[in-house]
């Protein structure tokens, strides 16, 4: 198997211990061009880590522990993956028991080492990559916390597909004379060569029908769809599910457990379609993606180089598909201006517009709903099993986590019972403290007597015959006198 271009250049001088700018595009191995040369130059079996590859997001730092568990695995390497959604406890143990290699995310990492579970006085070899990717997510500060804890004696690389302006003054920072490496031309253009492209102009109502028939091409093997939002990443998976496709959604608002499951639904090809924020178009390495489709605009030339380099990959041809609103052509045509592309006029396209049959390889007659008889050919997402990997919501010490119910059931049993306080009112009469349940016959004998009852008042009432006189006895309401401080009060009028 032939090793590709950055390969080639960029791992004589990672094994020679020389800082590294490395550009090139997405899909041509990278990830292998740092990672063969840091697990060669680390020493394995020790407690603290000897090198630290810091990435932007949970599927890239995923995906690289893969790859360096892959290629170090005859050399012994323990490599552990840290980052935000899954349980400390297990990754606080694995650094306990010692790890070679560490790769997370900038804030993980930071609360580890905060928390001194991890320790990188060590680290011989720092690795940054998707450099560009951080900056735009905000991670700088944390990245500039990481590198102060690390040792100034160390090799640096950095690795990414777009090199901007603030890469190169982080490099003029934090890297010792850099050998800058880049894999192609700058003349070239940074779009994957061999993704075929097709840009249209279509309409927003249209656009459900429209990626309805495109999912229909011939020739169409998993496919990813990229949304600029995580409501409209749900709105059009669960679009796609009602028509009869093998769909899920991936975006930052479901659990980690959640992401990972729809990941590892669409690797094994249980479904055929992932709907997805630009989360995912960094990093992930799925083998047989044969369609990109932009199913709204990106908003940069760099998210529209990672997006369509899902397809494509280690020399595979791939298709990459952007449909254009009327409200985003000017955005487009900047995009298009900086990567050099020939589309700066999106042809107007709909769904029942006869090119995007003959172009796609679309069959004629072909609806926006998936035939019965076409359905059923993948197992599903259901098929796939949601791991339980103790995520939390919030970030918390190990320390202060709240106990099981099995632990916290002996503690219970040795406190001993509380006994009942039984509850004693006592009753005032007169100002002084009686007892509860005292008859009135027992009261004190200096408490001033209560007001005699008045007399029934006698009323003239007409007999039910007339002529006599009936009279009938009206009760008067109960009046009972006020005191205050043992001392009796005016009767109040109103109750007279």
């Amino acid at each position: 198997m032939d090793a590709f271009p950055i390969q080639e250049l960029a791992l004589p001088i990672a094994l020679g211990g020389h800082d590294i700018i490395g550009q090139a595009r997405t899909g041509t191995g990278k990830t292998l061009a740092f990672g063969i040369a840091l697990l060669q130059r680390s020493e394995h079996g020790g407690k603290k880590p000897q090198a630290l590859v810091v990435a932007p997001t949970r599927e890239l730092a995923s995906q690289v522990t893969e790859d360096l568990v892959v290629a170090g695995g005859k050399l012994g390497s323990r490599v552990l993956a840290v980052y935000g959604g899954r349980a400390y406890e297990p990754q606080v143990q694995a650094l306990r028991d010692g790890v070679d290699v560490v790769v997370g995310t900038p804030g993980r990492l930071l609360d580890l080492v905060k928390q001194k579970h991890l320790d990188l006085s060590e680290v011989g070899t720092l690795v940054l990559d998707e450099a560009d990717r951080m900056l735009d997510l905000g991670f700088l500060p944390d990245i500039e916390r990481i590198i102060e804890r690390i040792p100034a004696k160390r090799q640096t690389m950095l690795f990414s597909a777009t090199m901007p302006g603030p890469i190169v003054s982080l490099s003029r920072r934090y890297l010792t004379r850099p050998t800058n490496v880049r894999a192609e031309s700058r003349d070239e253009s940074e779009a994957t060569p061999q993704v075929v492209q097709h840009v249209w102009q279509a309409h927003q109502m249209d656009k459900p029908e429209l990626l309805a028939r495109v999912l229909q091409a011939q020739g169409r093997g998993l496919t990813m769809v990229f949304c600029q939002t995580k409501r409209a990443c749900d709105r059009v998976a669960g679009d796609l599910v009602q028509r009869g496709f093998d769909a899920a959604a991936v975006h930052g608002d479901l659990g980690q457990s959640q992401r990972e499951r729809a990941l590892r639904a669409f690797r094994n090809g249980k479904i055929d379609v992932l709907v997805a924020t630009d989360v995912a178009a960094r990093g992930l390495d799925v083998d047989d993606v044969t369609h990109v489709v932009n199913y709204e605009t990106p908003d940069s030339a760099e998210t529209y180089v990672h997006r369509i380099g899902r397809t494509g990959r280690a020399g595979k041809e791939g298709t990459a598909i952007t449909l254009i609103d009327w409200g985003d052509l000017s955005r487009w045509k900047l995009i298009n201006g900086t990567l050099g592309l020939d589309f700066a006029v999106p042809e107007e396209t709909y769904s029942t517009s006869e090119h995007l049959y003959e172009v796609l390889g679309i069959p004629a007659g072909t609806t926006g709903t998936l035939p019965k008889a076409k359905r059923g050919e993948r197992t599903g997402l259901e098929s796939e099993a949601l791991e339980d990997i103790g995520e939390t919501g919030r970030t918390r010490s190990p320390a202060r986590r709240e106990r099981t119910p099995a632990e916290a059931a002996p503690a219970a049993e040795e406190r001993p019972a509380r006994p009942k306080r039984k509850r004693n009112r006592s009753r005032t009469r007169g100002g002084k403290t009686v007892a509860a349940g005292t008859a009135a016959a027992s009261e004190s004998p200096s408490a001033p007597e209560p007001a005699a009852a008045p007399a029934p008042v006698a009323e003239a009432a007409p007999a039910a015959s007339g002529g006599d006189t009936v009279v009938t006895e009206r009760k008067r309401g109960r009046s009972r006198r006020r005191t205050r401080a043992g001392q009796p009060t005016e009767r109040d009028p109103w109750n007279s």
